[in-house]
């Protein structure tokens, strides 16, 4: 009885501190993957090794900004790989054809439209965010299909600044920071220091309440999912730059990624909880573990089934945390 009543404090106070600070525990995980990586081949860690894992990394963490954002009203978006990948597909086959300025204008308001009809989808039709995004995803990679055929002769130019971003470096680390760091500071101030940001917290604890206090929740959710296209898009030039390749599926892969990166950032599924700064440490650890899998061997198979896995321990530990605290 008397351990019960000594433990139980310690386990409530330590589950407040990784709900409330997540910043702490996720570092420390991702210092100890690092040690283990090091010991797994310690010839691999040198500032080489680091610029390279940023680099992978900041397309990663961008996409999950969408997440993020999205996830802090309940919501979540499947969009976001279709999304950056039309973006990065059209800025490199219209280049040929009409110069790089005019193309990258056109690839952002193909991601912009994507996120426009996901914000009225949600916003006046009330279909799920997870639905709407979902089906939207869908239509734009039939878009995109249709759009292929009828540019498959023009080839592919990459503009200069995507790739000077994209695999330039300087001073050792990655160009894509001179990108990255002002939007990581841009998301981190608008969704904590404005009251956009205040008002996507408020519609993810309690959305009922957010409509009686006068909140236009229509006007958030469009705002909110027109804002998430536009990240989408910029992610997926930043990523055409760093891979060099229009391919169909380009951004695709990083859907799931994206989503774990949030989640792992303490950013809870059922809203009204996490931010911007853990989801950057959950984009760091998950790229450190794909790089310690890749010294493993492990197929992409098995690479997905973590992910999966990974999504659904953290949100039951953050739901048991949150719950015990």
């Amino acid at each position: 009885m008397t351990t019960t009543t000594t433990n139980t404090p310690v386990l409530a106070r330590l589950g407040r501190l990784m709900v409330d600070t997540p910043l702490i525990p996720l570092t420390l995980i991702l210092l100890a993957l690092i040690a283990v990586l090091a010991i797994l081949n310690p010839a691999i860690l040198s500032m080489f090794w680091v610029g390279n894992t940023l680099k992978i990394a900041i397309p990663l963490a961008m996409l999950a900004a969408c997440q993020t954002l999205t996830m802090l009203t309940g919501g979540i978006d499947l969009s976001v790989g279709t999304a950056a990948t039309i973006a990065a597909y059209v800025t490199a086959t219209a280049t040929p054809l009409i110069g790089a300025p005019s193309a990258i204008g056109i690839a952002m308001a193909c991601a912009l439209a994507i996120g426009v009809v996901n914000g009225i989808g949600i916003a006046f039709a009330r279909v799920h965010p997870l639905i709407m995004t979902l089906g939207t995803g869908l239509i734009a990679t039939g878009c995109l299909l249709v759009y292929q055929r009828s540019v498959i002769s023009t080839g592919t130019i990459y503009p200069e600044v995507l790739v000077w971003l994209g695999t330039g470096r300087t001073w050792g680390l990655p160009n894509g920071l001179f990108l990255f760091i002002p939007f990581a500071v841009l998301i981190l101030w608008v969704q904590r220091r404005t009251g956009f940001g205040r008002l996507l917290y408020a519609i993810g604890s309690n959305e009922a309440a957010a409509r009686l206090s006068g909140v236009r929740v229509w006007q958030v959710h469009l705002a909110l999912y027109s804002l998430s296209g536009i990240i989408a898009g910029l992610s997926g030039l930043l990523y055409l730059g760093m891979v060099k390749t229009a391919s169909l599926s380009l951004a695709l892969p990083l859907d799931l990624p994206s989503v774990a990166a949030a989640v792992i950032g303490g950013t809870s599924i059922f809203g009204g909880r996490g931010g911007y700064g853990g989801t950057i440490l959950g984009a760091l650890i998950l790229t450190v573990l794909a790089t310690m899998l890749t010294l493993l061997q492990m197929p992409e198979g098995g690479r997905r089934i973590l992910y999966g896995a990974i999504i659904l321990a953290v949100t039951a530990l953050y739901i048991r945390l949150t719950d015990r605290s």
